[in-house]
């Protein structure tokens, strides 16, 4: 430096710098050092960022105002620069020689900004719009430029004139266009011409002011909705990172497959033509073991190579981050020993905490960076993931759609694509931790010496205790979800049949039921409660114990070892570093695990096989029929038997052919062959043209009537009317709500069979295609629509003439009008001609038809019937069910009430008493510990080292055992709370009247049982215990910081102030954002779904191309909530961390004001608490807002807990005699009925009076108000006036379940419970297994159950899937049996039984229920006609009441219902 700057200007002067009030650097310090950093800097990044520009063109931007300026403002430095390089030179002439740095400092500065200059106008013309490089060089210049500006003025100040007037001017000059500069690229230039990319945030280290506050502002002051959310970013859109992903992948399948070939010929999953007959699968088995596994492509590999670039950015930031990290107790060290040295300068403290401050602020910006990057590539990586696998399903084989289903490849996109969005945020601490713990332990050496590996040792020791814990939790997880599935389970059926269970007065068994699962279901949430209060004590003492471990060692070892502040609090905020890798490692670990699992799912399922689309040939046009098919054999799995032989097939243009045969023939396989959809085993198909297919089953979207139809193609009026009135579809418009414009639900639920079939059919018309697959189009609709069908579409006469038609069908009165009839027979065809040519060979064809022609007739009738019921339902459904609620807004202070009071008042003061203690213990002890650091200054060490060591580790072990006890009281009582809140629930829905549940849907009252019941059983206790544990934390903080320094309460108020309202800022905006983000995440899943379902269609359509852009839209959309969610994340980080790091800068400068009455304990103990809050202050947002967001499932169930409840189960002073009744008389008075408040009566003053013993049919056409009489015995409908007496007694006064126990029902479908027989049919086990065996033999169930290996016990499935349906309905006439009471009411089963088994119920009736009173709502005439008397019910009131003879020659209503009966002539 010597040699630079000449004997007399020298490089470093200690007195002049460090030890003095006012310091400043010296001349040649500033001149090379200060002046060459920003150049080196600017010359160091500048050719890798040329390379990258040359490669990245993004358009060119024009020139504009600001870029002008910025040029001008280069030339203008470089000029000024070489004015001082001419001046030197000027100097030299004149003899006064100066030193070589007078020359190089000017030549370089000058190159440089030339080079800045250059780089301006490159990045413009490369479509830069806002410079990252050159932000941070203008920031250095100016930053770099700071001591000169302030040394120049001292020097002007001190000295009578300047003595170099030309550089001081010139630097005047050359500072205020830096700054100027750098504050012009704070601006963005316009986007590049011709472009329509999205405009970066300027300068990444900015990354967090662009959180748009415009945003947040809005959130804040009402709820975000979609509209006010930026658009998506070009780059993390689906169109640009799903082909990303896929190009990867391609090139990896690619690889693995030329691999292939060269291992061996033989090799069957290789597409190799197979040659020389089929060889036995044995034989390919031995081939194929001999050889190695074919190499299988790496989907891991292509997600490196699409987003790993990306994430390193991230990574880079991250080592960055780290190392910074371990510069704060640096500081500390250097602060603690400042505040001992008593003659040092007042300027180093207050250097040291500014140092402290921005290394924190600087940390929290790299950190946030980092966060940036790696959310943004998890980001992309659910979108790339999710795109890959929607695109994959619309082309994976038949054979491959049965490995997967539906259910399995949705949670491929919604929990294995979550995985690796969760993943990613982690992944780099695999290498950060280790870094971050070996970096604490080098220092920790350096501080204490080996006696650090005491610590590190219990560190290791703590280790396999956590993971035998996590190994233990996740085993319990596992059985708590098995005892919540089987509770939803149970649930889901019981309020599928709660109204059977309300005509048994059932519902007590159950309840114990669902209470007996959900005890055990507590039991081991309490035992995973127990592990976690041990791992939270763990956790919370690991650091602690380290510290004492090592403490303790380093005094006992060397009688000369003193430990004083420095040591102590160095090592203590070393320590608390150290904690967070160790706790973070297991759990990136363990989230790896589950993402290679993931990973492995994606990739097998992304390998599947394909769709050949060469399988099926459009392009020849050789021959003149379009339909042509030659010796083929198709199969739906390669390793399937082949399911069509030897097909021959030419069907000329135009015409329409039939395909005929029995079912499971291989009609719809041949139409799928048609289509490409099965494995070609050999032979050739070609399709002349375009194809429209109608499946068998219709395919319906989610979408308007009209969007179904069109399917993609242009509206045009007539063309549609017309296809309308043809699919007899113009009569339907009517009843529809919307007409045309209606929504379709899912699956079309709101549409019938008839009318989703027509419009399926529609479609196809109006998609004018050259060739038409029709699959049984018309068995779904009535008889005459068919014909109308046949007649204005398909038919000879119809819209289709002139097109070729394959027509598969059931329906024979329209072969005649055929051109062509195949029939088919086990997979081949067996016959082909015309109608009259296939009757006159007297084959399988004619034989076909003498077996269909009786079953047509009778088809058709009952379809009829069938149809017209369904159709006149539907507009009713609309108003039933009321939308759910969705709360906005902030959560209520009541809720919380609610929840404290479920847990106990008093338990939860006492909880937070047990916080509180524990922070004391955790104070206490660190107190201690800087007491004992200031017997290192008044050299009393020796003697009370074991004092000291014993109190502070009995204060550490308190703090643990406190932890312990309060986050197992915290768990108790959470538990607790969970089991009231559930109990609540469930008592309330057993005693919710029927009214509620009809016009509920179950899935909501489901929702309540299942997702809302889990977030108060886990997740809430988990973010309570978090939120109490960091909100102490802080408060002690501030405890600890103030009463060390106790001018910092002045700070407290404002700071406390801004972070109270970032904190509501923040969680009104992110809370929005996560409602928004979950609403638009379910679309894409059911918009998966349906595509997966109709994927032959789309393919049959060609309209691959448009669901993928509807998927990726629906991604993009729900992204676009999410990001957001990213940035507003950032966002709040960056401000709390701010407020914690400002928190630092205070308590140090305090600590350095009054550092003549602190002791250096005191100050190390206040600092390296404050060095703790940051975190807890960040976690504490956040556990807030998760707190909001999940004390909502508690709003949730109350308000499900407290719906209106049906009159008492049992009344105690009204209880009736135990054998009431005995007579079984009834009587109806005035009585009046409606189903619910504001809807008409169904029963208009009834008055009947009935007499034990008598037997009597209710008849009555739809909705004369039959089966409401009968639930009016059970009160399930409460009167409107009027009383009905049972022997005496009016039902209205007694309980419930002393009604309902006393009658009996046979209900019209048979409920069955999963559980055994015998607990169906005596839940509460009150007879003998004598009484049930007599109970079956009459019900003629005893032979069936005696067959059976576990007799009574045999399990039922859900429903009774696996009893026939006649068997079902016998098992309730078994219950009646048991049960035997005076009366019984039979609720005739309309069409579901057979004859036979309802000949059995009636004879089992007459005989057994001789004599008590009968009443039988009767579909069937012939079943009453020997009662006592018949009543017909006309509009809810009596039109004819009289013995059945009597009302036959009355020839009234009954005798027309006889006549169509054909009960009477």
């Amino acid at each position: 430096m010597e040699r630079l700057c000449g004997p007399k200007l020298p490089f470093w002067v200690a007195n002049q710098t460090l030890h003095t009030d006012s310091p400043d650097l010296p001349e040649c310090f500033q001149l090379s050092v200060l002046s060459w950093l920003p150049c080196v800097y600017l010359w160091l990044a500048c050719p890798p960022y040329l390379f990258y520009l040359q490669r990245n063109n993004k358009g060119y931007i024009m020139m504009s105002i600001l870029n002008r300026v910025k040029t001008v403002f280069g030339l203008v430095l470089w000029i000024v620069c070489w004015t001082d390089l001419f001046g030197t030179f000027h100097e030299l002439q004149q003899g006064d020689s100066k030193p070589p740095i007078y020359f190089v400092t000017p030549l370089v500065v000058g190159m440089t900004m030339l080079l800045a200059l250059f780089l301006i106008q490159f990045e413009r013309l490369r479509g830069v719009q806002s410079s990252g490089i050159l932000f941070i060089f203008w920031f250095l210049s100016v930053l770099c430029a700071i001591v000169p500006f302030r040394s120049k003025i001292l020097q002007a100040k001190y000295q009578s004139e300047i003595s170099d007037k030309l550089r001081f001017t010139t630097f005047y000059f050359y500072f205020s266009l830096i700054v100027a500069e750098l504050i012009l690229t704070c601006f963005n230039e316009k986007p590049p011409l011709f472009s329509n990319i999205d405009t970066d945030p300027v300068i990444p280290l900015m990354c967090c002011v662009p959180l748009c506050p415009s945003m947040a502002i809005k959130g804040y002051k009402n709820p975000l909705e979609a509209k006010d959310l930026w658009s998506l970013n070009k780059r993390d859109s689906s169109e640009v990172v799903v082909p990303k992903l896929l190009r990867e992948w391609e090139v990896e399948q690619a690889k693995a497959h030329s691999i292939c070939p060269l291992k061996s010929v033989t090799m069957l999953n290789c597409k190799s033509n197979h040659v020389g007959g089929e060889s036995s699968p044995e034989e390919v088995e031995v081939l194929l073991s001999k050889q190695k596994d074919p190499k299988k492509p790496s989907f891991l590999r292509s997600l490196i190579k699409a987003f790993g670039p990306y994430f390193l950015i991230g990574s880079a930031f991250k080592l960055l981050q780290d190392l910074i990290t371990f510069v704060n107790p640096q500081l500390l060290k250097l602060l603690i020993s400042f505040t001992k040295q008593k003659g040092a300068p007042t300027w180093w403290g207050y250097a040291l905490a500014f140092l402290m401050f921005f290394a924190a602020f600087l940390q929290t910006l790299i950190l946030h960076q980092h966060f940036q990057y790696c959310f943004v590539t998890g980001m992309r990586l659910r979108t790339s993931i999710i795109g890959a696998i929607y695109r994959k399903s619309l082309i994976i084989t038949n054979a491959a759609k049965r490995t997967s289903t539906v259910g399995e490849i949705v949670n491929l996109m919604s929990v294995d694509a979550q995985r690796f969005m969760d993943l990613t945020t982690f992944l780099n601490m695999l290498w950060s931790a280790p870094l971050q713990i070996i970096l604490a332990l080098y220092f920790l050496w350096q501080n204490l010496g080996p006696s650090v590996l005491a610590g590190v040792a219990v560190m290791i020791l703590l280790i396999p205790l956590n993971a035998a814990i996590a190994v233990r939790t996740r085993a319990y997880q596992v059985e708590q979800m098995q005892y919540k599935d089987a509770r939803i389970k149970l649930m889901n059926e019981i309020l599928n049949g709660i109204k059977v269970l309300k005509l048994y007065a059932w519902e007590s068994s159950f309840k114990e039921k669902v209470l007996e699962i959900r005890q055990k279901e507590l039991n081991v949430l309490r035992k995973t409660a127990y592990l976690g209060a041990l791992s939270t004590m763990a956790w919370t003492s690991a650091p602690f114990l380290v510290a004492l471990t090592t403490f303790a060692v380093y005094v006992t070892v060397d009688k000369n070892n003193i430990l004083d502040a420095e040591k102590a609090f160095v090592s203590l905020s070393l320590f608390n570093i150290l904690r967070f890798p160790l706790n973070m490692l297991p759990q990136v670990i363990s989230s790896i695990v589950q993402a290679s699992v993931s990973l492995k799912r994606i990739q097998d399922f992304l390998s599947h096989d394909e769709l050949d689309p060469e399988s099926v040939d459009r392009t020849n046009t050789a021959t003149d029929s379009s339909v042509t098919v030659v010796n083929g054999k198709f199969t739906w799995a390669k390793q399937d038997p082949p399911a069509l032989h030897n097909i021959n097939l030419m069907v000329p243009q135009g015409s329409l052919l039939a395909v005929v045969g029995h079912v499971g023939c291989g009609k719809s396989s041949l139409v799928s062959a048609l289509l490409g959809e099965m494995e070609k085993m050999e032979g050739d198909i070609s399709i002349q043209g375009s194809v429209a297919y109608v499946p068998q089953q219709a395919w319906i979207q989610n979408a308007t009537l009209r969007d179904n139809i069109l399917f993609g193609k242009a509206y045009n009026e007539h063309k549609y009317r017309c296809c309308l009135d043809a699919c007899a579809l113009t009569q339907d418009l009517e009843v529809l709500p919307g007409g045309d414009l209606t929504e379709i639900g899912e699956k079309g639920i709101n549409l019938s069979g008839g009318q989703r079939q027509r419009v399926s059919l529609a479609r196809a018309l109006y998609n004018e295609a050259d060739v038409y697959l029709l699959d049984d189009p018309l068995s779904a609709v009535d008889a005459h629509v068919a014909k109308h069908i046949f007649d204005q579409v398909i038919g000879p006469e119809g819209a289709l003439q002139g097109k070729t038609r394959i027509l598969v069908t059931h329906g024979i009165s329209f072969l005649p009008q055929v051109d062509n009839i195949v029939v088919m027979v086990e997979g081949r065809v067996s016959e082909m001609g015309s109608y009259q040519e296939l009757l006159k060979q007297n084959g399988a064809f004619a034989e076909f038809l003498r077996n269909y022609s009786l079953e047509d007739i009778i088809e058709e009738d009952e379809r009829k019937h069938a149809e017209s019921d369904s159709e006149k339902k539907l507009p009713k459904v609309e108003k039933l069910i009321q939308a759910e609620t969705a709360e906005t807004g902030r959560v209520k202070s009541k809720v919380f009430w609610e929840y404290a009071k479920a847990v106990g008042p008093l338990l939860s003061l006492f909880i937070c008493f047990l916080y509180g203690c524990q922070s004391a213990a955790s104070i206490g002890a660190n107190v201690w510990l800087s007491q004992w650091t200031n017997d290192a200054a008044q050299n009393v060490t020796q003697e009370n080292v074991s004092m000291r060591v014993g109190v502070y580790a009995a204060l550490g072990m308190a703090q643990g055992l406190l932890v312990m006890v309060s986050s197992f009281t915290l768990a108790m009582g959470n538990i607790g709370a969970a089991r009231k809140l559930h109990y609540a629930l469930l008592d309330n829905k057993f005693h919710t009247p029927q009214s509620f549940f009809d016009t509920t849907p179950i899935g909501r009252v489901i929702n309540r049982f299942s997702k809302d019941i889990y977030v108060i059983d886990e997740a809430l206790p988990s973010t309570v215990l978090m939120f109490l544990g960091t909100f102490f934390s802080s408060l002690s903080t501030m405890i600890v910081i103030v009463a060390s320094t106790p001018i910092f309460a002045v700070v407290i108020a404002p700071l406390a102030f801004i972070y109270i309202f970032v904190q509501r800022f923040y969680v009104a905006t992110s809370r929005q954002l996560k409602r928004l983000e979950s609403v638009s995440r379910s679309p894409i899943y059911s918009h998966f779904s349906e595509t997966v379902t109709g994927s032959s269609v789309i393919r049959a359509y060609c309209r691959h191309d448009a669901f993928v852009l509807m998927s990726d839209m629906k991604v993009d959309e729900n992204q676009k909530s999410y990001y957001p969610g990213i940035v507003s994340n950032r966002w709040l980080g960056v401000r709390i961390e701010f407020i914690g790091n400002c928190i630092v800068l205070f308590a140090a400068l305090f600590a350095v004001i009054g550092k003549d009455k602190l002791n250096p304990g005191l100050v190390g103990l206040s600092v390296s608490y404050a060095l703790l809050v940051t975190m807890s202050l960040n976690w504490m947002v956040r556990m807030t807002s998760d707190l909001e967001s999940n004390i909502v499932a508690v709003e949730r169930v109350k308000e499900y807990s407290e719906t209106k409840t049906e009159a008492p189960w049992e009344v105690e002073d009204k209880k009736p005699s135990p054998d009431w009744p005995s007579e079984g008389n009834v009587e109806f008075s005035d009585y009046s009925v409606r189903y619910r408040e504001g809807l008409e009566l169904v029963l208009k003053n009834l008055t009947v009076s009935v007499k034990g013993g008598e037997k009597i049919g209710i008849v009555g056409r739809t909705g004369a108000g039959k089966s409401s009489m009968t639930l009016c015995l059970f009160r399930l409908l409460e009167a409107a006036g009027g009383e009905i007496t049972i022997d005496g007694v009016k039902i209205s006064e007694i309980g419930l379940h002393d009604l309902r126990s006393k009658l009996t029902i046979i209900p019209q479908e048979p409920v069955l419970f999963s559980g055994s027989l015998r607990m169906n049919l005596d839940p509460f086990e009150r007879y003998s297994d004598g009484e049930v065996w007599k109970a079956l033999e009459l019900s003629h169930l005893n032979k069936f159950v005696s067959n059976q290996p576990a007799k009574l016990e045999l399990e039922c499935s859900e429903g009774g899937e696996n009893l026939s349906v006649g068997q079902r309905q016998l098992v309730c006439l078994a219950r009646a049996l048991l049960r035997k009471t005076r009366i019984l009411i039979l609720d005739e089963a309309t069409a579901a039984i057979d004859l036979e088994t309802d000949d059995l119920i009636q004879s089992t009736i007459r005989t057994q229920f001789e004599d008590c009173t009968v009443f039988t709502i009767a579909h069937r005439l012939n079943t009453i006609m020997d009662y006592t008397r018949v009543l017909v019910l006309d509009k809810g009131q009596i039109a004819e009441f009289d013995t059945p003879t009597n009302l036959l020659f009355r020839r009234g209503i009954f005798y027309g219902m006889a006549k169509d009966a054909g009960l009477a002539q």
